[in-house]
């Protein structure tokens, strides 16, 4: 099964009467990169986190928000801090008395000051929270694997045309290559009778020197390499892991193998052949950035 990188999901809703909402979001990745962003206050979560996606996914630049609302009947209790009330007053005090201002202040305006009154929320049990998060991680990585899981079938698909394409174009050449030996030789007999303006010469020397061309300019291996990592590929294609890294390599080795032939032949129908294989090697060397 093929995954691509590329994923979205998201959870908003109420667990256990928190309200949470979360997002999960990924990108193509050489590695895995993963970062976190939380509701102040709830830090704690972010390697709890951390630890659990990276199970689940093992490449791509994953980005997460959560943002979390704690339940209406969490315990709080509001603290008045004596002494910055007793500072704002007193300083009220001194402006009325230096300046002759009139001194309204009311209990409700002294409470709106900075600081003077804060609230306090009985500490949440990590584990209980986490619990719940969990739940919404879950449901969000349900929409987030099936995008990924989605992408990658429609991935696979272009790299299994394409790599047709290729293997369809290695028997092209497979069929050429013997013809471009009889050209050659129909070539040499020609030249050498048109240098001896004659039609004696040493035929067993244009054997040799046609078995001596058909030697260098012979793609066998090459081409029965390419088969051998097209079969590969459909291997790795159809594998129920990560395959990115796998699939990188073996392009690479199919473009070694395509720039051996070109450099090898000298028929100009084989090397527009070559060029045809190369342009789809790269397309899809393009389409495994983003496999997982």
């Amino acid at each position: 099964m093929i995954n691509s990188m590329t994923g979205f999901g998201r959870f908003e809703d109420q667990v256990n009467g928190r309200s949470i909402t979360l997002e999960i979001k990924s990108v193509n990745h050489r590695y895995l990169e993963f970062s976190c962003r939380t509701t102040r206050g709830y830090s704690f979560l972010e390697e709890k986190l951390k630890s659990y996606i990276t199970s689940k996914i093992s490449r791509g630049k994953v980005d997460m928000f959560v943002s979390i609302t704690e339940p209406e009947n969490t315990p709080t209790e509001v603290q008045v801090n004596h002494n910055l009330a007793e500072g704002y007053l007193n300083a009220l005090k001194e402006l009325e008395e230096k300046y002759g201002i009139l001194n309204n202040v009311t209990t409700v305006d002294v409470g709106r000051y900075p600081d003077v009154l804060t609230v306090h929320k009985a500490p949440e049990n990590e584990d209980t929270v986490w619990a719940d998060v969990k739940v919404a991680v879950d449901k969000a990585l349900e929409d987030f694997m099936a995008m990924r899981k989605s992408e990658g079938e429609r991935l696979k698909a272009d790299i299994l045309n394409r790599a047709q394409t290729i293997i369809d174009t290695v028997g092209e050449i497979e069929k050429r290559s013997p013809e471009t030996v009889s050209e050659y030789q129909s070539r040499l007999k020609e030249k050498i009778e048109e240098l001896l303006q004659s039609k004696e010469y040493d035929e067993q020397r244009v054997i040799t020197e046609v078995a001596i061309f058909a030697d260098k300019v012979a793609v066998d291996e090459e081409t029965v390499r390419l088969r051998s990592h097209y079969d590969q590929l459909n291997i790795y294609l159809n594998e129920d892991k990560p395959v990115g890294r796998s699939i990188d390599f073996l392009i690479q080795e199919m473009n070694r193998e395509a720039n051996t032939i070109g450099s090898k032949v000298k028929d100009a129908t084989i090397a527009q052949m070559v060029v045809k294989i190369k342009n789809e090697i790269e397309k899809i060397r393009e389409q495994i950035q983003n496999i997982e």
